[in-house]
């Protein structure tokens, strides 16, 4: 369209030369020479036409590959941003798994060591276990100080620490196991024997404490059992 605009308006501009040319060589200008003059015109007229023409085409070309190229661009930088995301999810799900299949077990693993420690420490080992507390009867509530036929007795466990109750003398002898078991330290494993002499507590249905000799404030041992294979 710009191509055609520009040949109208040389060939308007070219008509009054060729007018003014033909006016001032009227009386020697022939037929022959006309046409030759007009054949070169037009000639001249293609030639504009052509460059134009060819001008135009690579303009737009040009202009065609920098749309082309801004366009590859832009497609390039989505990609990369979509490949980044991608990385970025991507890290974040490894994150992720490493952190509940591998750090998460670790620090659970880690605090239930120490709160396994702190319970042993303290003598409440069965709080770390609901299977202990399971079967076990409830310990009769422990009397005051000043109550009449209170002992004291002393636990002495593996772990060194020192545990004490009051008991009623006329308690049943089956609350020192009940006992035991209600710290973690279960009957099956642990045993328990008198600190002097040393020797093994006999704890038999119906016996009450005073009947096993428990009459005054005492010191138990708590010691594991020998396992047989």
């Amino acid at each position: 369209m710009a191509a055609r605009g520009v040949v109208g308006i040389f060939f308007l501009s070219a008509v009054p030369l060729v007018c003014l040319e033909l006016r001032r060589g009227i009386p020697d200008i022939g037929i022959k020479d006309f046409l030759l003059l007009c054949g070169r015109i037009f000639l001249l007229l293609a030639l504009l036409t052509l460059i134009i023409s060819v001008t135009t085409s690579w303009l737009n070309s040009f202009k065609s590959s920098q749309v082309y190229l801004k366009e590859e661009e832009e497609k390039n930088e989505k990609r990369q941003k979509l490949v980044r995301k991608k990385q970025q999810e991507a890290q974040g799900e490894k994150a992720s798994r490493y952190i509940e299949n591998i750090l998460k077990p670790h620090r659970e693993m880690k605090l239930r060591k120490l709160e396994e420690r702190f319970y042993q420490m303290t003598g409440e080992a069965w709080k770390l276990s609901s299977g202990h507390k399971l079967g076990i009867p409830d310990l009769p509530e422990e009397p005051s100080q000043t109550a009449e036929e209170v002992v004291t007795v002393a636990l002495r466990c593996p772990s060194g620490n020192v545990l004490r109750r009051r008991f009623l003398k006329s308690c049943s002898s089956q609350v020192l196991l009940d006992w035991m078991m209600r710290i973690g330290y279960h009957t099956s494993l642990y045993s328990l024997s008198t600190s002097f002499p040393r020797r093994p507590l006999a704890v038999e249905g119906g016996q009450s404490l005073e009947d096993v000799g428990i009459t005054v404030d005492t010191v138990l041992i708590l010691e594991e059992k020998e396992q047989t294979n």
